[in-house]
């Protein structure tokens, strides 16, 4: 049985906004169907549910989550998601900071809605069962980062990780390439995204890969 777990799903391949385009939403619909995989999808936005359930509705191997999937070192069970009106109708930059709202939107009023949440850890772990996560798709506004450099990724079987880079710095960057090299995953080219604003990292051991990796991102051995 294969995993495929996309957290920021947003509203799938119903916004008109995206043109009607989700990557990992086409990715995984393109693909043979087997009836003992799973699909996992978390939003925390719930004004993006229905759009996201009519997406899926053939899929009944397809679970959708609306929760806020948080780095392992918070301790809320609720947080506030931020967005703003003038982001409708599928409010594609709503997030857990304020500050990366408004930095696309200053000028507008700044909305808040309270979301429960999970640990990145504690909801892989309840909901893969230790299975294999073909791939992990992860877009959740300003704080990819976070969530990834305090995973501890060799508690769980990922092949793949698909993460949104674009608002990260060089540095940023390149502190996640190094989390993510030391846990045996390599870079392998872009990501899900249709604009080209994710990178995609592959668990590997080829030596000629792990060089590619360290070059790219100037990793001192």
């Amino acid at each position: 049985m294969a995993i495929y777990v996309q957290i920021g799903a947003g509203a799938g391949d119903k916004d008109p906004r995206a043109n009607f385009r989700d990557g990992f939403t086409e990715f995984v619909k393109k693909k043979k169907k087997n009836l003992k995989d799973k699909i996992i999808l978390v939003e925390a936005n719930p004004l993006n549910t229905p759009k996201l359930r009519e997406c899926w509705k053939k899929y009944s191997n397809a679970k959708i989550f609306n929760i806020a999937i948080v780095p392992d070192n918070i301790g809320k069970k609720k947080i506030k998601l931020f967005y703003s009106k003038s982001d409708r109708p599928h409010f594609q930059v709503a997030s857990i900071s304020k500050k990366h709202v408004e930095r696309f939107y200053p000028t507008s009023s700044i909305k808040e809605i309270e979301i429960k949440t999970y640990k990145i850890s504690k909801f892989l772990k309840e909901f893969t069962v230790n299975n294999i996560i073909e791939y992990l798709a992860l877009d959740v506004e300003a704080i990819d980062f976070e969530i990834l450099i305090g995973f501890n990724l060799k508690n769980f079987n990922i092949k793949n990780i698909s993460v949104e880079t674009l608002h990260m710095n060089r540095l940023k960057k390149k502190q996640l390439a190094k989390h993510l090299l030391k846990n045996g995953f390599v870079y392998s080219g872009k990501g899900f995204d249709t604009n080209g604003y994710d990178t995609l990292f592959s668990k590997s051991n080829n030596i000629f890969s792990r060089i590619k990796t360290r070059i790219k991102y100037r990793l001192l051995y």
